[in-house]
């Protein structure tokens, strides 16, 4: 049997060429597995119900190593078991040297196959890095010139301010005056603190 493994990232919005490429060289759509997260762990649930179909003599068809994942170890793990422990032949269309189809499993081929998937499973990890790293440094830049990362603040209930102050001076609790608010006694106290050096 033949099957296709597709992956978009969040940040990426059509699966669309991948499923072409696949359908193309033969896969059907219905044997063809999508999973729409991130390339950091295999944890992905196609990926897991693909595996519990996938058996010796089968085929699995991926576009290229980073849709199969971005984790150098774990790609060099889980191709382990495909081709090893499932005895399951992995084609990668955007590379001919990664096609452990029968016709290719002469010792060359296999050498060959194992050197090209360390060197690609270590690009995708290196190029995943590069991507955590420059998300970090565009985050610490935008913060620099004062852009609000996250969630908006949520807006203060009326009578916040005055509540605020009575309890600064220690003319009530911080519990009455989270209930008067309608908010939890952790939530009032982390608003009442905001700007403060010590609280």
């Amino acid at each position: 049997m033949e099957y296709g493994y597709a992956r978009i990232s969040t940040r990426e919005q059509h699966e669309d060429r991948q499923i072409i490429a696949l359908t193309e060289c033969g896969v059907d759509e219905k044997n063809i597995f999508l999973d729409k997260q991130s390339g950091k762990d295999f944890n992905r649930p196609q990926y897991q119900r693909l595996m519990k179909k996938l058996t010796s003599g089968d085929t699995l068809f991926v576009k290229s190593i980073d849709r199969l994942g971005r984790n150098y170890e774990d790609i060099k793990e889980n191709w382990r078991i495909l081709t090893k422990d499932r005895n399951v032949s992995v084609v990668v269309l955007d590379m001919p040297l990664l096609d452990t189809r029968e016709k290719k499993r002469d010792l060359t081929g296999i050498f060959i196959a194992d050197l090209v998937l360390q060197i690609l499973s270590y690009i995708a990890h290196t190029e995943r890095e590069f991507l955590c790293q420059r998300q970090a440094e565009g985050i610490a830049a935008a913060r620099a010139r004062g852009v609000h990362i996250g969630r908006p603040p949520i807006q203060r209930p009326e009578g916040f301010k005055d509540l605020r102050e009575a309890w600064l001076n220690k003319a009530i609790s911080g519990r009455l005056a989270a209930k008067k608010l309608g908010v939890a006694p952790r939530t009032f106290r982390t608003w009442a603190c905001e700007g403060l050096t010590s609280c």
